[in-house]
């Protein structure tokens, strides 16, 4: 009896073992409450302490509604002369993926033996139901209203990406896309057999490279910005607390954009903050811009001069994918490939002292014990597949995080794809192209076993006195704490 009174309702296993489809719906409506309220609590706490609001409660839910709408990348308009505003937070729009992909993935793993296609169109239906109640409310009058059809079908199309990935994760079967798949249909000089992987893995280094190329642009913005006495952002510090706070929260949505457009930036095109104007490293063109923290980070207009710099960081940032892919086309598996932990050997046998599963054949060839190396037509194949598919997700995050903040001159902000995407995918291709081949040259040389394991014993014994100075520190604080808490330090 207890176990029964214990045990959620919505948990009761249904027909043959599986969830009932009401849970699915009702975990979609959930999913959307939770993402609604992250928006909802600071905007009407806001409202709360703002003093002589100029709406009511009504208007404080109303902008929670536009703002969660705009996460899904929904159209809305903004003020009485209905101008577009269509920039999505991408942070929004990647706490509802998330919360959807999980979602997803959770409902799949739970429906046992019944249908696995009614739960993940229950969890679909049940948050799409959320957002007809929110788009309809934030159709009436303030600031910020809804576009409901529009709308309706961009949270859908939205909700639908995020479920068919999570449903896609949970269920075992070919990882491989359709893009990845024609590398195997190419010709065998060209083939990088089971390379897809590989370049999978090039391709999401050089995207985390160039990430972390565009935060290192902002932040170097925002402490010369901050050097330089706050500069176009100082003024914007005396509308009040509740201003302050408001500015800081809409930051905070929004820095993702900014670091997707520094990205932009470092690859050449640079971006756009209205008709007419251009933020590039060869020169900045900028007309007047609105008033908004971000926009003050914006360099000054001129040439670019020493900005000239920030083209280095792509270089950088595609050094780990020619590595990664140079590795691959080696032949050398990884250790998880391998089946062994971090720190453990892989010898396989004679002429393979140095553990890293390969030994030399007749004549001082390396010899794969995981696969055949790649013939090096393919491995620039494999460079260049890691190219394009890096060049396609930079066109489309930068089509995501761009848009219009009003009608006319500011009606596009952002990266320009058809710019953004050749460029990251140039980039890419004339560092991975070469780096990639060097590497598997390097790897593949006869001598190149026996220097590698010269250079681990090297540094095994250089490090072998640091870590007796180590231990000797270790025993000595140890003994002194014993010491001061009066007990005996030789016990």
């Amino acid at each position: 009896m207890t176990q029964l009174m214990g045990r959620p309702i919505l948990e009761v296993p249904g027909e043959l073992g599986g969830r009932p489809v009401l849970a699915d719906l009702l975990t979609g409506v959930r999913t959307a409450l939770v993402g609604l309220a992250v928006v909802t609590v600071p905007v009407v706490g806001l409202w709360i302490v703002t003093p002589y609001a100029d709406s009511g409660a009504a208007g404080a839910t109303r902008l929670a509604g536009a703002l969660w709408l705009l996460g899904h990348g929904a159209p809305v308009l903004r003020g009485g002369g209905d101008a577009p505003l269509t920039v999505t937070p991408l942070l929004l729009a990647a706490l509802a993926a998330v919360r959807l992909y999980r979602a997803a993935a959770g409902v799949v793993s739970r429906r046992a033996l019944r249908s696995s296609r009614s739960g993940p169109l229950a969890l679909w239906s049940g948050y799409c139901a959320v957002a007809v109640a929110v788009a309809l409310h934030c159709a009436g009058g303030g600031p910020f209203r809804s576009r409901v059809l529009p709308d309706l079908l961009a949270v859908g199309l939205f909700a639908a990406l995020a479920v068919a990935a999570g449903v896609r994760s949970a269920r075992p079967g070919p990882a491989e896309g359709l893009p990845l798949s024609l590398l195997d249909r190419l010709p065998p000089g060209w083939r990088p057999t089971g390379g897809s992987a590989a370049v999978r893995r090039a391709a999401g280094a050089a995207g985390a490279g160039l990430v972390a190329a565009g935060g290192a642009l902002v932040a170097v913005a925002a402490v010369v910005d901050a050097m330089t006495g706050g500069g176009r952002g100082m003024s914007l510090l005396r509308g009040g607390p509740a201003a302050l706070l408001g500015l800081l929260l809409l930051t905070v949505l929004l820095l993702p954009n900014a670091v997707l457009w520094g990205s932009a930036y470092a690859l050449g095109p640079g971006f756009v903050v209205g008709a007419g104007t251009q933020v590039s490293p060869g020169g900045t063109e900028l007309g007047p811009v609105p008033e908004f923290p971000l926009f003050a980070l914006l360099p000054e207009e001129g040439p670019g001069g020493w900005r000239l710099a920030a083209l280095a960081l792509p270089l950088l940032a595609g050094a780990v994918p020619a590595v990664l892919l140079g590795r691959a086309a080696a032949g050398r598996p990884s250790p998880q490939a391998r089946g062994a932990g971090p720190g453990e050997t892989h010898g396989t046998g004679d002429g393979d002292e140095w553990g890293d599963g390969y030994g030399d054949g007749p004549g001082g060839e390396r010899v794969d014990g995981q696969g055949a190396p790649w013939p090096p037509a393919a491995t620039v194949a494999a460079a260049l597949a890691a190219a394009l598919l890096l060049g396609a997700g930079a066109a489309v995050l930068g089509r995501l995080s761009g848009g219009a903040l009003a009608g006319g001159r500011m009606a596009w902000l952002g990266p320009v794809p058809w710019w953004t995407g050749p460029a990251a995918a140039g980039w890419l291709a004339l560092v991975a192209v070469p780096g990639a081949l060097l590497v598997r040259h390097r790897a593949l040389a006869p001598g190149a076993p026996r220097a590698r394991a010269a250079t681990v014993g090297a540094c095994a014994r250089l490090s072998a006195p640091a870590r007796r100075s180590a231990l000797r520190l270790r025993a000595r604080t140890f003994a002194l704490v014993r010491r001061l808490a009066g007990g005996d330090p030789t016990g």
